[in-house]
């Protein structure tokens, strides 16, 4: 395989040469000759002596210190040295090696050829074919080169650089242009980038004719995303960002003020856009979340290094922090959130990094200095229960510890494509377990057989929520109620889930122990109302003559849940299922309690959901009362009373 990629590099390398005669005239004309330190570049160019001013820029960037990457710099060459990697990284840098690519955590590996064929599509999900052309690979090559000295990682690398702008031009077909060329992908490159120009810039494959084709590209890259950037979204604020990192690392280039300024001013504008006042961003998915807050920071620190930090207000930084406090309300006690709206399952460890980089920007919050340093230092909010009332997600917490019950529930306005007809949905996590984990999204999207995947954890029927003949809900959920108080956290929002039907629930946390659930279908609409539940896999015991379903777990953490009503019930098993990370997916209890409705009175369920430690069960009643022309809800656990104003 070597000595048939050998031959292909020779041909590869004489068009490159060829091409590239005309290249560096073009090319000057893009860079500002009377930035300092371009002298000598200046002076070769004025000789048209082109050979000799590529050589010249390629020596000012293997002696430039003017400037920091934010990320990835030469000076950190001498720390990488030896530097053991981690296997997977390695394994990326090795199979890259031989054109098998890392292009999707959800798939691993694909053999793309000795020649590469960049238009391969060996499954027909989007996302495999637009995320090869992120190049997963090629940073960990950079890492391996760095480790090692191994100059098989440099010679490939630009290689496949050179292979890449071949076999992508722009306008080779509207499908390429679709996948190579997406404003997203292309923003990634723009950032990627500036990491691999300082792993490899010292190699001797980072030839003077390189140089021009690596700038050549790279300018065409920024002004690609310039063209037209996304309408909104995080892909907005990912462009955005990364075109200050383009004229951050590359202020050489003519255009470079340009495109620092026009990011900076889309993020100073999109903040006041995308994240409500309590924090959440319009997406209403914590992965994205997440991600904007990085994005939002990255950029801000990228401007510090430019000298431009003033350009973003105090607003934009408080913002920010905002952000970061709505992270930590909507969180669990093992760092992980909710996967709601395509949000994936989220490790400590990941949450970690995050929280130490965010305690770098924010030294004086003693909430993130708390996550920050495994609450070695800091302080935990003086809160338990939160509701974000803005963007409608809603905790309800008895701890910030281990030991702890928490509860986060959505109920929110429209939101972003991110967002799944879900309003009511929530997950429920005790002492270390999360009960009641969202569905989850599987998959993003792809051919007719990729999207019926994604389309069954975007339903309805597969959230803990109620439905009206099993249909998909609208989501703009309203407000009734939100409060907090030592004995009794309560929610109360309506939702015009279908157009003559609406949803009102309210949720009770009773002596931060257990929960009560009140759900009424309101309108003139008839059929078969179910109210779903959905349980972490496991093997439940089930009692559907008196409606209730309980857990089993050998260490004695379990959760008891039954469903009542002022008419008959009817306890049904559904089929479940839960998607933790892409393309992984696991069966679970899922259960409905169905009643017919038949005219425009409305149909209630009260549904008491009680933690409990070992293995006997509650003993739990629960019925509606009207007193004094008030209704109420009576709730008896093991012989204590409650009553709830509803």
């Amino acid at each position: 395989m070597r000595l048939r990629k050998i031959g292909v590099l020779v041909i590869v390398c004489v068009l490159a040469t060829t091409a590239s005669a005309q290249q560096p005239q073009s090319l000057f004309e893009l860079i500002n000759l009377e930035y300092p330190g371009l002298e000598a570049v200046k002076e070769h160019v004025e000789a048209h002596d082109f050979d000799k001013a590529s050589q010249a820029l390629l020596d000012y960037y293997r002696n430039r210190t003017s400037f920091q990457n934010p990320e990835v710099n030469p000076s950190d060459k001498h720390d990488f040295k030896g530097k053991k990697l981690e296997a997977s990284t390695l394994e990326k840098a090795d199979k890259g090696l031989k054109h098998q690519f890392f292009v999707h955590k959800g798939y691993g590996f694909f053999d793309y050829g000795d020649t590469i064929n960049w238009q391969h599509w060996p499954v027909k999900d989007n996302e495999v074919r637009w995320q090869l052309h992120r190049m997963y690979w090629w940073i960990p090559m950079g890492q391996a080169y760095w480790s090692t000295g191994d100059e098989k990682y440099a010679e490939e690398w630009v290689w496949q650089m050179r292979d890449w702008i071949k076999d992508n031009p722009r306008g080779l077909s509207k499908e390429n242009d679709r996948f190579a060329w997406r404003q997203l992908e292309t923003a990634r490159r723009v950032q990627d980038q500036t990491n691999l120009f300082n792993y490899f810039i010292d190699s001797p494959h980072f030839t003077p004719e390189f140089l021009v084709e690596f700038l050549t590209n790279y300018q065409a890259h920024a002004e690609r995303i310039r063209e037209k950037y996304s309408e909104k979204g995080n892909h907005l604020l990912f462009e955005a960002q990364r075109m200050i990192y383009g004229g951050g690392f590359f202020p050489e280039f003519i255009n470079a003020a340009v495109w620092r300024k026009e990011g900076i001013d889309i993020l100073n504008t999109e903040i006041t856009k995308q994240v409500y006042a309590d924090g959440l961003q319009f997406e209403l998915s914590l992965n994205y979340h997440v991600a904007a807050i990085n994005i939002f920071l990255k950029a801000y620190h990228m401007a510090q290094l430019c000298n431009m930090a003033d350009e973003f207000p105090q607003s934009y930084v408080n913002t920010v922090e905002n952000m970061i406090m709505a992270t930590v309300n909507t969180s669990f006690p093992d760092h992980g959130y909710p996967m709601f709206s395509d949000a994936k399952k989220e490790s400590a460890r990941n949450m970690m990094k995050n929280y130490k980089q965010w305690l770098k920007v924010f030294p004086e919050n003693e909430v993130i200095r708390y996550y920050a340093t495994k609450g070695k230092e800091g302080q935990l909010p003086a809160h338990l229960s939160k509701g974000l009332t803005n963007g409608g997600f809603y905790t309800f917490r008895n701890g910030w510890d281990k030991k702890s019950t928490v509860m986060v529930l959505k109920a929110s306005p429209p939101a972003f494509w991110h967002s799944q007809p879900d309003n009511g949905t929530f997950e429920l996590w005790v002492k270390g377990r999360n009960f009641m984990p969202d569905a989850g999204c599987y998959v993003y999207g792809g051919d007719a057989e990729i999207m019926k995947l994604r389309n069954w954890y975007r339903q309805t029927k597969v959230h803990q929520t109620l439905t009206l003949d099993n249909q998909d809900i609208k989501v703009d959920a309203k407000l009734i109620n939100w409060s907090a108080s030592p004995h009794l956290d309560e929610l109360s929002y309506i939702n015009p889930s279908y157009d003559d039907l609406s949803h009102q629930r309210s949720v009770f946390f009773v002596n931060k122990s257990f929960f009560v659930i009140v759900d009424q279908a309101i309108g003139d609409a008839t059929g078969t109302i179910d109210l779903h539940y959905q349980l972490v896999e496991g093997e439940p015991i089930v009692n559907k003559k008196k409606n209730w379903v309980t857990t089993d777990f050998s260490d004695g953490n379990n959760l008891f849940l039954q469903c009542f009503s002022n008419k008959s019930l009817k306890m049904v098993e559904e089929a479940g299922k839960v998607s933790y990370a892409y393309r992984r997916e696991k069966e679970r209890p899922a259960f409905a309690f169905q009643q017919e409705k038949k005219n425009n009175e409305a149909v209630k369920y009260i549904t008491v959901i009680y933690p409990f430690q070992g293995h006997q069960s509650p003993k739990v009643k629960a019925s509606f009362k009207v007193v004094d022309h008030e209704e109420q809800v009576e709730v008896i656990v093991n012989g204590e009373t409650v009553v709830l104003d509803i």
